[in-house]
């Protein structure tokens, strides 16, 4: 009778684990780009952790070119941005992106225009429209770009843009540009961070104009972030709570946190999306 109490126990620590060490590797990413260099003993000092751990998460960040290896540290790779890498970012925490690619799906309509930004969540609100037809989908976002391009009944434009490498994210002035010329009835967002005072925060700043220009291209703007992101600030302010229609979230986040929030946080159910009001959105000007 005690194997699904054991088996349960399991799984919750190696999830725990598994967010731990994403966490931390965030936050080392973050000081590679800032800094241009960390020190492995003092990595683990203040992030209190053995130096094998700290050794793992830097040859991790190595084979996702990310990072190269010092004796006693790293620094970064060239081209290294403080975003994780798509090869590091998809695999964490599945079920709660599905569930919010599906809560933010179940809002568009066929025949729609939807802006998708780069992110492994936004990539999910991608894989949840596949069953829509006749969408113009705008997107920066390489990977989103040739899964769209890949399914029938979906309208493709791409942004343009230069390439941050290793997140397969277009941005700068050609992509900015790009957006000022259309209209869009939804724009759907990644954060970095998500907190009910600062708002919408990112660690890198390249990508925070063109983030604002997806808001101001779309009659709605949802943020769709997982609840690992919430409670915490990032270096660059994207928008406030008061400048978007909301933010989609997992089940995951606790009612304390989402109070602070008041009505911006919907929440996504994986066994019940299909339940999910669908407010009566706003139509883009054409």
């Amino acid at each position: 009778m005690q194997k699904p109490h054991h088996a349960s126990l399991m799984h919750d620590q190696v999830w725990e684990a598994r967010l731990l060490a994403s966490t931390r590797r965030r936050e080392i990413m973050h000081r590679l780009v800032t800094d241009g260099y960390v020190e492995a003993k003092a990595l683990a000092d203040e992030l209190s952790v053995d130096a094998s751990t700290i050794r793992r998460d830097l040859d991790a960040l190595e084979r996702a070119g990310q990072a190269q290896r010092t004796h006693g540290g790293a620094r970064p790779a060239p081209g290294a941005t403080a975003k994780l890498p798509y090869t590091m970012k998809e695999s964490e925490r599945l079920d709660e992106k599905a569930a919010i690619g599906i809560a933010a799906g179940a809002r568009v309509r066929d025949g729609q225009t939807v802006i998708l930004d780069s992110g492994s969540t936004t990539y999910e609100v991608a894989r949840a429209l596949r069953n829509h037809t006749e969408l113009t989908v705008i997107t920066n976002d390489l990977r989103i770009a040739k899964y769209v391009a890949e399914t029938p009944g979906m309208r493709l434009l791409v942004t343009g843009g230069e390439l941050l490498g290793s997140v397969f994210t277009l941005v700068g002035e050609h992509a900015i540009a790009f957006l000022s010329d259309y209209t869009a009835d939804w724009a759907f967002l990644g954060a970095d961070a998500v907190d009910h005072e600062a708002g919408i925060t990112n660690m890198n700043t390249l990508e925070v104009p063109l983030k604002r220009a997806m808001i101001t291209a779309a009659a709605n703007c949802f943020v769709v972030a997982d609840s690992s992101k919430f409670g915490r600030r990032a270096l660059a302010k994207v928008a406030g709570l008061d400048e978007i229609s909301g933010v989609i979230t997992d089940s995951d986040l606790a009612p304390v946190n989402a109070r602070r929030f008041g009505d911006s946080i919907i929440h996504a159910e994986p066994a019940a999306h299909s339940s999910l009001a669908t407010p009566a959105p706003r139509t883009a000007a054409r």
